[in-house]
């Protein structure tokens, strides 16, 4: 009887330790391929140009910073709209089809574009000024939905703190800007209000398609003091048109991104758009892990801004950096 009963132990306790070694297998293995799977994240950029390809490279970077390294457990899906509408919702579509984790618009056009063909897969809004007034989210705040992100919101009060101090002397300023950007309309509005207590006047110069953009420059030059271009993606595309023109008539130009500094203007307060870009790719690799969702995190937007200052442009028009400015400023363009 008692050989019995100890039997009876022996086999409770092997078929426990039996269990107990399937069952660790099994969680090992679970864990171990959910630490091999390779996630996907789409990416959907609007155009190519130096602004919208820093926000690009910082999101890949903002990626690895949190572990998502592509070639061992990230693939990226990457495609560029080339500002051809009817591309971005194509592209819009290969990326849902492609199965994506998460996916990231640069630009609003290519946000709204993957924003009107799925509700479901979390989106990455990266450099969109105003998500709400997009329509792409419910509240930047509390955006509701599957979107969240990271606005390139300018901080135009500060620039044009700098105007003052840069172009004591400027009396009138002229906004350069896609009509068929609903961003740059939305910046337009803000840029007239700020300038307007600075006790400026202020002129619109929308322009439906690049093909105007050279002769409204040509305009510009003999209507206002200075050229204001808000973050907009048809003029950055032109930005080396727009500063040949402006110089030839001495019109200095102050633009909202630090790259466009690079590329002619004067100067700006303006947001780093590698930054930018890296905080994107912070979003997404949260939305990844689960530590986040879009409806509950709010839009990122950012405090402050780098003063950004092109020397050889100041030279060239004659403008006079103050040394409290100069002393904070980080220079481009020397030579």
């Amino acid at each position: 009887m008692k050989n019995k009963r100890l039997i009876s132990v022996v086999g409770l306790i092997v078929i426990f330790l039996i269990v107990s070694f399937v069952m660790q297998k099994t969680e090992m293995t679970a864990k171990t391929q959910e630490k091999e799977r390779i996630l996907t994240v789409g990416v959907l950029q609007f155009l190519s140009h130096p602004a919208l390809d820093e926000i690009y490279r910082g999101i890949q970077d903002g990626l690895k910073d949190e572990g998502y390294e592509e070639g061992k457990n990230l693939k990226i899906e990457f495609q560029n709209g080339q500002a051809d509408q009817s591309k971005l919702n194509t592209m819009s579509q290969q990326l849902i089809n492609q199965n994506a984790d998460v996916l990231i618009g640069i630009a609003t056009p290519a946000a709204q574009a993957l924003a009107n063909l799925t509700t479901e897969i979390p989106i990455v809004l990266g450099a969109i000024t105003d998500p709400k007034g997009a329509n792409l989210v419910a509240d930047n705040e509390k955006p509701g939905g599957n979107i969240t992100g990271v606005s390139d919101k300018s901080p135009v009060e500060a620039q044009f703190e700098l105007v003052k101090a840069l172009l004591p002397e400027a009396k009138s300023v002229g906004i350069l800007y896609s009509s068929a950007e609903d961003n740059s309309k939305y910046q337009a509005n803000e840029v007239e209000a700020v300038a307007k207590k600075q006790g400026m006047t202020v002129k619109h110069y929308p322009v439906p398609s690049g093909n105007e953009i050279s002769q409204m420059v040509q305009v510009m030059t003999s209507e206002v003091d200075m050229i204001y271009v808000p973050t907009d993606n048809m003029i950055a595309n032109a930005m080396q048109i727009v500063v040949d023109i402006a110089n030839k008539n001495e019109t200095p130009i102050i633009p909202s991104v630090d790259t466009m500094v690079e590329q002619g203007g004067l100067a700006t307060v303006g947001i780093n758009q590698y930054e930018l870009g890296v905080q994107t790719g912070r979003m997404a690799a949260d939305i990844l892990a689960g530590k986040s969702n879009p409806a509950t995190t709010p839009i990122y937007t950012f405090t402050s801004g780098d003063i950004i200052i092109n020397e050889g442009q100041a030279e060239k028009l004659g403008v006079k950096i103050p040394a409290n400015i100069l002393e904070k400023a980080t220079l481009v363009g020397k030579g």
